[in-house]
């Protein structure tokens, strides 16, 4: 047997080691992750139960557990969590995009920053359901005004974020790629574009964020399908079982977008040395 066989060998016995070791980890993790609402919705159940709480306005878990399995049973929940997560989806593409154009371009350029950053901080400061009567009257009452209501909660942190980083960017750095004569498309992307990533990655999980926040808020204009179509029809029909499971239904697929992205960048960071990396 040559040495290349016995290191082959070796390397495979450690990656099938880590793999076996890595699952017991996640699944440690998935159970920590579920430990605090979990026992939260079995200490409500119990007080219910044991009528300590009528729990008519905050409903326990089995009757909010009955009102998701009535939604799914007539398909309505689906049609439901399908229409907006399209409109968050088309929404996010559209403000981080738009973010990520303006951002760079302020974080680049002294003029552009000083003709657009002070306007677009004072946009910043205004509330997202101030929003909703103009954008009905320039983009009528359907899914155009919804997107770019979502795009424009997006917009404001991804341009934030992505601004600030490219100003924070260490002029050492900057200065070292100039040594070595790099031209400015090299610039940026050997040595900027690896130096904001981290901030631009976190500026889109907060866009994502107020992509869910703003989808309700989009989905009270007139909107007759959507997760925010199901917290309004609860509110007047009086039925909190079925608004605490739209709520409910927000946290889980807004922390599964979140995670994606979490997961697609993960590779990206991965040269990042931080402290978690040394064991400690």
């Amino acid at each position: 047997m040559t040495a290349i066989e016995v290191l082959s060998g070796q390397l495979r016995e450690r990656i099938a080691g880590n793999r076996t070791g890595a699952r017991p980890a996640i699944w440690k993790r998935f159970l920590l992750s579920i430990a605090v609402p979990a026992g939260a919705f079995l200490l409500w159940q119990a007080a219910v139960s044991f009528g300590l709480s009528s729990g008519r306005l905050v409903p326990p878990p089995s009757r909010i557990i009955a009102a998701l399995w009535q939604l799914a049973g007539n398909g309505e929940l689906y049609r439901h969590v399908a229409s907006t997560c399209l409109r968050v989806l088309f929404g996010f593409l559209a403000g981080a995009a738009a973010g990520v154009v303006v951002g760079t371009l302020t974080g680049f350029f002294t003029t552009a920053r000083a003709l657009v950053d002070p306007s677009l901080q004072a946009l910043r400061a205004i509330p997202s359901i101030a929003w909703v009567p103009l954008f009905i009257l320039w983009f009528g009452i359907f899914e155009t005004s919804k997107v770019m209501l979502i795009a424009t909660g997006v917009f404001f942190p991804v341009y934030l974020g992505l601004s600030t980083a490219l100003l924070s960017v260490d002029r050492k750095i900057v200065e070292v790629g100039r040594i070595f004569r790099l031209s400015g498309l090299e610039l940026a992307r050997r040595i900027l574009f690896p130096a904001v990533l981290p901030a631009l990655i976190v500026a889109l999980r907060a866009g994502l964020g107020l992509g869910w926040m703003f989808v309700v808020a989009a989905e009270f204009m007139g909107a007759s399908e959507g997760l925010g179509y199901l917290l309004v029809d609860g509110q007047q029909l009086g039925k909190p079982d079925q608004i605490v499971a739209a709520i409910i239904i927000f946290a889980i697929i807004g922390k599964l977008s979140d995670g994606l992205i979490v997961s697609i960048s993960a590779p990206l960071v991965a040269w990042q040395d931080n402290y978690k990396k040394g064991g400690t």
